[in-house]
């Protein structure tokens, strides 16, 4: 996990064009930001793995799930407005506009990446049989 937060903050930098200064202010906002949402969305996942364990599931249950999905989203539209006014702070509004969509893209890319790794070991595992 260290090396992929080392990897995307040097490729959010690089992207972005943002200073060793600027680094310095953004990466710790950015951390916290992430663990926030990380924290909500665990929340969210035991929920719904407690559901999913008991068979019977009722349509109540199902209607709080979906509230719950509903909730999320808007909590985390909340902290990103909050933290929008705090990355403003530190970075010009094209800086901030392209750390984001630097941290989008790096985020894609390594998905594909893990993807095509595993796709290449599925297919390696079936040339042996």
């Amino acid at each position: 996990m260290a090396d992929y937060e080392k990897r995307k903050m040097e490729f959010i930098r690089k992207e972005a064009g943002l200073t060793q200064a600027e680094a310095v202010k953004y990466f710790p906002l950015n951390s916290e930001l992430t663990q926030k949402k990380f924290e909500l969305h665990k929340l969210h996942r035991d929920k719904v793995q407690r559901i999913k364990d008991n068979s019977n599931i009722s349509d109540e249950e199902y209607r709080r799930m979906l509230d719950d999905d509903v909730e999320i989203k808007i909590r985390e539209a909340a902290l990103d407005k909050e933290y929008a006014t705090k990355f403003e702070k530190v970075l010009s509004p094209e800086k901030l506009y392209r750390a984001q969509q630097a941290e989008k893209n790096f985020i894609q890319k390594e998905v594909t990446n893990f993807r095509s790794e595993q796709g290449n070991r599925g297919s390696g595992n079936s040339r042996r049989r």
